[in-house]
């Protein structure tokens, strides 16, 4: 058995990734949930407000939030994207034991499920779900663009900042799985403009029309109307995001730079760690059949990299945007492989020490982060 790990010890990373997992879990309901928390309080009692929808849903259902709904949404949003992503990666490349470095490269990664693990009850992880739907889908018919439209809706009235996270990587999977594969005609680009300009539109409405209409105190007395614990304050502490001009976010993040900014070596560092992933990717996109189709594939991946660079310089949870970042990269990995190939490209190999260790690294690495690295 034991030579048989030191051959091909991807299954001993696969379980210890699982382990991993568990012990940011049990850290994770240590901490305060101020932010996730406050999202389940939040709807649109006082009129259309951004950041509500979920906030909203819960209302359907419970008049009073408890601390422990973050943890129970957040950790069954978790797990259905778990098995979303399994489901994809089966349906995209097979389990088998070639297939398993590059299982354990992208569900290992530390910018991937152990950092949603991390900031479980945040959004980022619910544009993550529904992009793996979108991979999911059949792309053939205009019900696809139409799904992918609702989506990006959802998204949006979840929290705006999606337009920059995963709306752009939609975009990029809806012309990658539907516009190159069944070709444009002037119905199909039509609507797809049209749905484009409803989801810009409702950004806008959000950014710019969706501050609270009432008093911050005001707010926040009827905020404590939706906890079971009134006298948690310390929970509402960031009630003021409803109140925050889009002038004062950006303030914010430029005023945090300098410290900031010294994280970005870390990040590029963990991004140099998964070079055996990027140069499988790399070889996907020079294996396509098209010129054109890996001219398109270059162009989605550098404005879905520079919508992330907007939101850089917008606000200020760098490790969130560049862990969501990756996970958009290794989402579109996956659509590039539903493109036409000339030739079939190789699989992270097994048995390379150099991949090994790369390997063995990430999965030691247990998450990201939310603002700074670690």
């Amino acid at each position: 058995m034991l030579a048989n790990l030191q051959k091909n010890p991807w299954r001993l990373l696969l379980a210890i990734n699982a382990v991993v997992i568990v012990g940011v879990f049990v850290h994770k309901i240590q901490l305060p949930p101020y932010v996730p928390y406050i999202h389940l309080l939040v709807d649109y009692h006082f009129g259309f407000i951004k950041r509500a929808l979920i906030g909203a849903v819960v209302a359907l259902f419970t008049a009073k939030v408890p601390v422990w709904l973050v943890f129970a949404l957040g950790g069954m949003t978790w797990l259905v994207t778990l098995a979303l992503f399994a489901r994809l990666f089966q349906k995209t490349f097979g389990f088998a034991a070639k297939t398993l470095p590059l299982f354990v490269f992208i569900a290992g990664s530390p910018f991937f499920l152990k950092n949603f693990m991390h900031t479980l009850g945040h959004f980022d992880i619910y544009g993550c779900a529904l992009t793996i739907i979108l991979l999911l889908m059949p792309a053939g018919s205009l019900l696809f663009v139409a799904t992918a439209a609702l989506f990006s809706i959802v998204l949006v009235l979840i929290h705006h900042i999606h337009l920059l996270m995963y709306v752009p990587t939609i975009i990029a999977i809806v012309v990658i799985r539907h516009y190159l594969a069944c070709g444009c005609n002037r119905s199909n680009v039509a609507f797809g403009v049209v749905a484009l300009a409803v989801v810009s539109a409702l950004f806008f409405a959000a950014q710019f029309l969706g501050t609270m209409p009432i008093p911050e105190a005001d707010f926040v007395a009827y905020l404590k109307t939706r906890m079971v614990d009134p006298s948690r304050t310390d929970l509402l502490q960031f009630s003021y995001i409803w109140y925050q001009p889009l002038a004062k976010e950006i303030l914010d993040t430029w005023g945090r730079l300098p410290h900031n900014i010294l994280g970005l070596p870390v990040f590029a560092l963990l991004i140099w760690l998964h070079t055996p992933l990027w140069r499988y990717f790399a070889n996907l996109i020079g294996a396509l059949a098209s010129e054109m189709h890996r001219r398109l594939v270059i162009a989605a991946l550098i404005g879905v990299s520079l919508a992330y660079l907007v939101m850089f310089a917008m606000v200020f949870d760098y490790s969130r945007w560049i862990s969501n970042w990756a996970v958009c990269m290794f989402l579109i990995l996956h659509a590039v492989k539903m493109l036409p190939a000339k030739q079939e490209t190789p699989l992270i190999p097994a048995g390379d020490r150099n991949t090994d260790i790369f390997g063995l690294v990430i999965t030691l690495i247990p998450r990201v982060g939310i603002v700074r690295p670690f």
